[in-house]
């Protein structure tokens, strides 16, 4: 699964899943931009990163408008075209529903979900263009989760947001399909990212975690890496408009909950 030649931009790239994503990818030969907002996360990256092929850091906003048409431009004057987009920024806060204000609502949601169409919509302009040019035509990945599917009660603006991309993906790619853009997703479970760190250091916490997770332990940044490098290639040719779920057997579970006794 080559991706010689190929130049790809990793949203959230600085570190975790999009850090991983950012590594894989370069070692299979394509040309990486970091994008992160995060510049000394972004910066460090590009340079751990460079030895093993070319990788630039661009610090992006993805929930601004105007910093992803400069993310856009600096993409394409350091490679001269897209051919990936993984749209993994992300951010959660934790709240109960009944506490959680609007700002903190809307900043998970101007991320994860905003973030994904403006970037997913600027890419994708410059891939159409391209086809109908003559060129190669890209993938769009995005990032979703298994919380697109179940929700934790505390985690409102999260589980919304990833529902959303699910749908997102979907109408992405059956907009894009006539030009032969495909566009698909990954719905991880619990990996090991710094988002995880609090539940790793409570031992309660990880094993109720492990005790909804079949294959019985936590997935690490690269196994989700080693999806989008499928989805990203030729391999993937017939796919799109999917999310495909990495969770260690999460959501085939059929477990119950302790019930109050009368």
């Amino acid at each position: 699964m080559s991706l010689q030649d190929k130049s790809a931009i990793v949203t959230g790239g600085a570190r975790g899943i999009g850090l991983a994503c950012a590594k894989l990818f370069l070692e299979r030969g394509a040309k990486v931009i970091i994008a992160d907002i995060d510049e000394k996360a972004g910066n460090e990256a590009e340079k751990n990163l460079s030895a093993i092929g070319q990788v630039q850091f661009v610090h992006c906003d993805v929930s601004d408008r105007l910093s992803v048409r400069n993310l856009m431009a600096s993409s394409l004057d350091a490679y001269g075209q897209v051919d990936i987009l993984i749209n993994n920024a992300g951010v959660i806060h934790t709240d109960d529903f009944l506490d959680i204000s609007e700002d903190d609502f809307n900043r998970v949601l101007s991320v994860n979900l905003k973030g994904a169409f403006l970037c997913g919509q600027a890419a994708a302009r410059h891939m159409v263009e391209r086809v109908k040019e003559g060129g190669s035509v890209g993938s769009i990945i995005n990032m979703s989760s298994v919380n697109s599917q179940v929700a934790i009660s505390n985690q409102v603006p999260y589980s919304v947001s990833k529902g959303g991309i699910q749908q997102l993906t979907k109408v992405m790619a059956l907009s894009l399909a006539p030009y032969g853009i495909r566009v698909n997703a990954i719905g991880p479970g619990s990996i090991n990212t710094d988002i995880l760190a609090a539940v790793n250091d409570d031992p309660a916490a990880k094993h109720k975690l492990l005790s909804r997770t079949p294959l019985g332990r936590i997935g690490e940044p690269s196994e989700i890496a080693s999806i989008a490098a499928f989805l990203a290639t030729s391999e993937a040719g017939y796919i799109t408009g999917q999310t495909l779920f990495a969770d260690g057997g999460r959501l085939a579970l059929n477990y119950i909950v302790p019930v109050a006794e009368d």
